[in-house]
C-alpha cells in the first residue's frame, strides 16, 4: 500500500492507500484522462519518484529502500521506460540514444551498435539511425523512445502513452510489438488516455 501527493501551495493526492499487485509476465493497460495519476504510478514503480507512505515492491524489493546507485541499476537492468516526452539526448543520433543504456552496463560498442540498429530496425527507423532528435518528428522520436527502453531486454516495460504520437501504422505496429514481447513474459504496464 502507498500514498502520493504533490504539494505545490496545495496538496493534491493522486493516491490514498493505493494497492497495485502486477503478476510477472501480466499486460496492463491503465486507461485515464490526463490528469489522473499515470505517468505518477509509472514514475514511482521506475523509482523515479517516491511514495509520500507505504513502499514499492518489484521483483520482491521493495524499491523505495534502495539508494540512488542501487536505483540507477535497477532502471538500466530490469525495466524499460517510454516516457511521455521521449527524453532523447539531442546531441547524440537516433542510433547513440539507442545504444546509450547498453553501454552503460559494460555492453561492448560493437555489439551494442549491432543489437540498436535491430532495434530500430524493428521501430521501423534504421532509415534515420543517423539523424538528431531534432531532425526527427515526434512520432519517429516516440519510435526510437520505444527501441531505447527495449535496448537492455528488460523484465519489465513502463509505457507512458507510448502511442501518443504516433500515427494508426505505426501505433498498431508498436502496440504489436509490445503484444508479442509480453508473449515471451516481459511484463508491461502501458498508461494511455
Amino acid at each position: 500500500m502507498f500514498t502520493k501527493s504533490y504539494r505545490d501551495g496545495v496538496v493534491t493526492r493522486v493516491f490514498e492507500g493505493a494497492n497495485l499487485v502486477i503478476e510477472e509476465g501480466d499486460f496492463i493497460g491503465l486507461f485515464a484522462p490526463s490528469g489522473y495519476g499515470k505517468s505518477t504510478l509509472i514514475f514511482l514503480i521506475a523509482g523515479l519518484e517516491k511514495p509520500d507512505k507505504g513502499s514499492i515492491i518489484v521483483n520482491g524489493r521493495d524499491i523505495t529502500k534502495l539508494g540512488d546507485r542501487e536505483l540507477a541499476l535497477y532502471r538500466r537492468k530490469e525495466i524499460g521506460i517510454v516516457f511521455q516526452s521521449f527524453n532523447l539526448f539531442p546531441y547524440l543520433t537516433a542510433l547513440e540514444n539507442v545504444m546509450i543504456p547498453m553501454e552503460l552496463i559494460g555492453i561492448p560498442r560493437k555489439e551494442a551498435r549491432k543489437r540498436a540498429m535491430e532495434l530500430l530496425r524493428i521501430v521501423g527507423m534504421e532509415k534515420n539511425a543517423n539523424k538528431f532528435p531534432s531532425q526527427l518528428s515526434g512520432g519517429e522520436q516516440q519510435r526510437v523512445a520505444i527501441a531505447r527502453a527495449l535496448a537492455n531486454n528488460p523484465r519489465i516495460i513502463l509505457a507512458d502513452e507510448p502511442t501518443g504520437n504516433l500515427d494508426e501504422k505505426n501505433a498498431i505496429a508498436i502496440f504489436n510489438l509490445f503484444k508479442e514481447l509480453n508473449e515471451r513474459g516481459v511484463t508491461i504496464l502501458l498508461a494511455t488516455p
